[in-house]
C-alpha cells in the first residue's frame, strides 16, 4: 500500500469524488468487494452531493480525507466538534483498499481533529445489526454506551430493508 498523507479537510471542490467514494463504499455491487458494505441492509444511495455540501457547511465540521501518494482518494471520515464531544460518522474506505490501514488512519485523524477542537470524548453511531463493524470499533477503543438512536428515515441516506437502530459508541480522548 502506498504511504498515506492527510489532507486536513475536504472542500466543495472534493464533493463529487467524495460522493462517489461514499456510495461505492456503502452501497451497490462495488461495496460488496469490501467488508463494510450496507448493500444487504439498505437500498438506494448513502449520500448525495447536496447533503455533503450541507455537512461541510456545519460550523466545527470537517470531512477528512486519506489520500495515496499520487493523490488518489482512499477514504474519508466526517468529524463534527461541538463542545466537549466530537461526533464521527460516515467512515468510507474504497472497497478495494479495505484492510490496508486506511480506516485506522482516518479514525486517528478524526480523533486528533476532535482533540484540536478541545473535545474530550468521541461519539459515533453504528447500525445495531453490524456486529463485525461494532467489533472493529471496539478494537479501536470505542465502547457501547447502552444508548440507541433511531435510524434516519430520509431516503437521501438509504431505504432500510428492515427496521434498523443505531447503537451509540464512545471513546475518551
Amino acid at each position: 500500500m502506498s504511504t498515506l498523507f492527510f489532507s486536513a479537510t475536504a472542500t466543495s471542490a472534493d464533493v463529487s469524488r467524495l460522493t462517489r467514494l461514499v456510495n461505492r463504499a456503502y452501497r451497490g455491487d462495488a461495496s460488496r468487494q469490501g467488508w463494510t458494505t450496507e448493500a444487504h441492509l439498505l437500498d438506494g444511495q448513502r449520500i448525495d452531493e447536496e447533503s455533503l455540501r450541507e455537512m461541510l457547511a456545519v460550523p466545527g465540521a470537517a470531512l477528512l480525507m486519506c489520500l495515496g501518494e499520487s493523490g488518489e482518494l482512499l477514504g474519508s471520515f466526517y468529524a463534527h466538534a461541538s463542545g466537549q464531544r466530537v461526533y464521527l460518522g460516515m467512515l468510507a474506505v474504497d472497497p478495494v483498499r479495505q484492510t490496508n490501514g486506511v480506516g485506522k488512519f482516518l479514525i486517528k485523524a478524526a480523533e486528533d481533529y476532535g482533540r484540536q477542537h478541545g473535545c474530550t470524548t468521541s461519539k459515533m453511531t453504528v447500525i445495531s445489526v453490524r456486529p463485525e463493524l461494532i467489533a472493529y470499533y471496539e478494537r479501536q477503543g470505542y465502547r457501547q454506551t447502552g444508548a440507541t438512536e433511531p435510524f434516519p428515515t430520509d431516503p437521501r441516506f438509504g431505504i432500510p430493508r428492515q427496521p434498523l437502530t443505531l447503537l451509540v459508541l464512545e471513546k475518551a480522548l
